[in-house]
């Protein structure tokens, strides 16, 4: 056996355990009985020990030193060189911590769940307050060299900094403030009246949401559609990706477009190749890339008027209590409406951003140590009312709406803003090298998008850096201009400014 035989099955055996502790949390979300939590937390801390031994095997360390020196292929090296990061990082870590970091996760989302249905902060603030503690040892094990927070945006966005992070979030509040204030100032307002119908079941939402996922290309042979708390995709290959939704029978567009954006997710995940499965060549390259997927098709493609010349007649068909003269344009507007919400899954990708600039205002005080858990709430309301204009009104609808601190998930959130960049980058490169992409969408051939997405972004795998991912698809290195043109030349036409 070669070394690079033996090193790729000790990946895939590493991939496997991801595979398993993929499925254990979908199950965790959608399926497991409330007693079960105990036990399952012992399970994902015992699979998530299992893999930290087998990364940080001294052997695998000798194998990626004597392959670092070998002639490899192009995808040999990126598997390689990708595997030696994840190598770094997991070293660099006590198993203890991570045994105790994988427990306390199952724990504390168990507990966030039911904070969140009581509106009860002081139930999940001891779980939150290990969190932080927990996220801050890592960091520190990780090292950096500028401010804490810069460990943990690596893990989630390779290369990413508070240095480079400040300044693009300033850049983009600038640019996004002003639309936002114009568009609300418009006397060109969106007509939403058929909302108040208050009659959107849940079968039947769910029976449009799945229409539109199989529409755009979901292959629902290799995934499965669930109900969860937070909305989310997960699952264990190309083969069978996992995502949920969440239902308001009072609001139709949440669900809908809670499944389009995790059907971006779903169609990344489908649109790896097999051949590399269970090695970084077969895997996403990083969460920003994946968010660009989901943004993609939630916004530009679900948010488009072509889309609803399409699905109109099916969503009315659906929702028979709906005006008869509810046209394509007022559905269009309507789900254009821009307007400072509470809820970041639910806002508009106009001030989308903004939500998470409040929550990367917050990371980064917490792990620097300049506000305490404690303070959370309050300071919760006073950035949503800095930056939104907007207070919630309990903590369900603010500081305890998001999943992802009680997965210790801290420094995840700056990705999604990432993935709206390279989102609006990579679509006007398709429509560069397609114009007809809008049209086809209004016939509901959506296959022409989704097929240049697996051409230039999915079939790719961890070959490249995100960046170099990006360039090497548009033309040019990834910024915020195709983003902010996008934005002001849609809502500009939507609202006559």
């Amino acid at each position: 056996m070669s070394d690079y035989e033996n090193f790729i099955g000790r990946v895939k055996e590493l991939s496997i355990i991801g595979s398993l502790t993929g499925i254990m949390g979908w199950d965790q979300e959608t399926m497991m009985p409330p007693k079960g939590g105990k036990l399952r937390s012992e399970t994902m801390a015992f699979l998530s020990s299992q893999a930290h031994s087998r990364i940080t095997d001294p052997e695998m360390g000798k194998l990626i030193s004597s392959l670092e020196s070998q002639d490899l292929t192009e995808e040999q090296a990126a598997n390689v060189r990708e595997v030696k990061q994840s190598y770094d990082k997991a070293t660099k870590l006590p198993a203890d911590l991570v045994e105790e970091k994988a427990r306390h996760k199952s724990n504390s989302l168990r507990v966030w769940q039911e904070a969140r249905s009581e509106d009860d902060f002081g139930k999940f603030l001891p779980y939150l307050e290990k969190s932080v503690e927990l996220t801050c040892q890592t960091a520190e094990h990780y090292g950096y060299d500028d401010n804490i927070y810069d460990a943990l945006l690596d893990i989630y966005e390779s290369g990413m900094t508070v240095k480079q992070l400040d300044p693009l979030f300033s850049g983009l509040r600038d640019a996004i403030v002003p639309l936002v204030k114009a568009v609300g100032e418009s006397p060109n307002q969106p007509d939403t009246s058929f909302l108040s119908i208050d009659q959107f079941p849940e079968d039947k939402q769910r029976e449009f949401s799945l229409k539109v996922a199989e529409g755009i290309g979901f292959d629902f042979e290799a995934g499965r559609m669930d109900t969860s708390t937070h909305p989310f995709c997960s699952g264990a290959g190309p083969n069978d990706v996992r995502f949920t939704t969440r239902y308001d029978e009072e609001f139709p567009f949440g669900c809908l477009y809670g499944v389009m954006h995790e059907t971006g997710h779903g169609t990344y995940e489908q649109g790896l190749l097999e051949e590399h499965e269970g090695t970084p060549m077969g895997q996403a390259v990083s969460l920003g890339v994946h968010e660009s997927q989901s943004r993609m098709w939630e916004n530009m493609v679900g948010r488009s008027r072509e889309f609803w010349q399409y699905y109109l007649d099916d969503f009315k068909a659906c929702f028979p209590h709906l005006p008869s003269d509810l046209d394509v344009d007022t559905l269009h507007r309507a789900v254009n409406t821009v307007k400072p919400s509470l809820i970041r899954v639910e806002s508009d990708e106009a001030t989308y951003n903004l939500h998470i600039m409040v929550r990367y205002e917050i990371e980064k005080q917490l792990v620097n140590g300049n506000i305490n858990v404690s303070d959370l709430p309050d300071f919760w309301n006073s950035k949503m009312e800095e930056y939104l204009g907007v207070t919630p009104p309990n903590d369900t609808k603010g500081v305890l709406q998001d999943i992802h601190w009680s997965m210790g998930a801290i420094g995840y959130f700056p990705t999604y803003t990432l993935g709206n960049l390279y989102a609006a980058q990579l679509y006007a490169a398709a429509l560069a090298d397609d114009p007809s992409i809008p049209s086809k969408i209004a016939k509901g051939e959506f296959s022409v998008l989704l097929d240049w997405m697996r051409r230039h972004i999915h079939i790719h795998g961890s070959r490249l850096k995100p960046a170099d991912l990006i360039t090497k698809a548009t033309g040019k290195e990834p910024s915020s201009d195709d983003f902010i043109e996008y934005l002001t030349s849609k809502y500009s036409k939507i609202y006559n400014l």
